[in-house]
């Protein structure tokens, strides 16, 4: 789920990262009040930086006082949209994604969220939760190529998701993709 062009500035960077800051994410599954799983995303707010209002994972920086990027990702998920760790259960981390145009390796988690809800969103960070029930994550037809302008090219083809109305590309569509590899292997 990477453009060619990140795949090749990746591979030049793979022995130079420059001092990378961290990242932990989680990708929770939650049953809805029907009781079939959906997949939380987060819509971030509009802000001077580069995933201004980019849909991704709850999850961000690491902090002084984090154990781990677990530990990290459980915090973040609550500051964003009011999960308590203690209510998540992970089942793996996903493979650490180096993000270049903001300098961070990000560790993704997968866990579920047995509550129904209720989310709570952080309106300083999130604009919006965009909930996607697992049927529509592991439609295929979900998966496009889009024309988009980025942080480090104008007007690039770029492999996406489309969920819930939303382009989700970059790092959480190549999250969001290892995810889609793992269930298709167990479903």
């Amino acid at each position: 789920m990477a453009p060619q062009i990140r795949i090749d500035e990746l591979e030049k960077l793979k022995s130079k990262k420059p001092n990378p800051r961290k990242a932990g994410v989680v990708a929770l599954f939650y049953p809805d009040e029907k009781q079939l799983t959906n997949l939380l995303l987060i819509l971030r707010n509009t802000y001077p930086g580069i995933h201004s209002n980019q849909v991704g994972l709850p999850g961000g920086k690491a902090e002084k006082g984090d154990k781990d990027l677990l530990d990290t990702a459980l915090r973040e998920a609550h500051e964003e949209v009011g999960v308590e760790p203690g209510d998540v259960k992970i089942i793996r981390p996903l493979s650490e994604i180096y993000i270049p145009p903001s300098n961070f390796d990000v560790q993704p988690y997968i866990g579920l969220y047995n509550k129904r809800k209720p989310f709570v969103k952080e309106i300083k960070e999130v604009n919006e939760l965009v909930e996607v029930p697992l049927m529509d994550f592991m439609d295929d037809s979900r998966m496009i190529t889009q024309i988009l302008s980025t942080s480090y090219a104008e007007s690039i083809e770029v492999p996406a998701f489309k969920l819930m109305g939303y382009t989700v590309w970059g790092a959480t569509a190549m999250m969001l993709s290892e995810i889609k590899e793992l269930f298709k292997q167990v479903l």
